[in-house]
């Protein structure tokens, strides 16, 4: 479940800085300088609030999550990202010739914007990561509900493994392969 979070949090993050890089070769309307400031100011911003949202709603579901029976799909975390990325894409483009688009005003603001929502979607998966090894299991949302995102309206809980299962390791990253000597 974290690896859907996780998913938007790099395209967001590298075309978010790729706009604020193209947005700071105009002078825009307001200034390099101003422009800048107030794209460092809506990161944070940004960022507070994409890691803040819905946290009560997600800590709510892993705490009630039930035991995922042994017949469950579980996706792989490759599938899960490529299909979020897909569903996704003509969103992520539009968003990133926005911020590009507005760094004629503003310069670098639209892109730092962008990267605040990807580093708060991080910061979101970093947190479920310690919730599940808190709990010491992965937390699960059934593959046909989450058309709306990990805790939109259709899904009504979360459903939990044991921390080897799977191909992610808690908080959506890669699972490191150990070799045995």
């Amino acid at each position: 479940m974290a690896v859907l979070v996780r998913a938007g949090s790099g395209p967001l993050w590298w075309s978010g800085v790729l706009a604020a890089g193209i947005g700071a070769v105009p002078p825009g309307i307001t200034g390099r300088r101003i422009g800048v400031l107030a794209g460092a100011v809506l990161l944070l911003l940004a960022f507070a609030a994409v890691a803040l949202v819905r946290g009560r709603r997600y800590t709510h579901f892993a705490r009630t999550a039930t035991r995922a029976a042994r017949s469950a799909y579980l996706q792989d975390r490759g599938v899960t990202i490529r299909n979020w990325r897909r569903s996704h894409r003509w969103w992520l483009l539009l968003a990133f010739l926005a911020a590009v688009g507005s760094s004629f005003a503003v310069p670098a603001a639209g892109g730092l914007l962008l990267a605040g929502c990807g580093a708060g979607l991080w910061a979101k998966a970093v947190r479920l990561g310690r919730l599940e090894r808190s709990r010491e299991c992965l937390l699960w949302v059934r593959t046909d509900w989450i058309a709306k995102g990990a805790v939109g309206k259709p899904v009504r809980g979360f459903q939990s493994t044991g921390i080897a299962a799977g191909d992610a390791a808690p908080g959506g990253a890669r699972r490191r392969s150990t070799v045995a000597v």
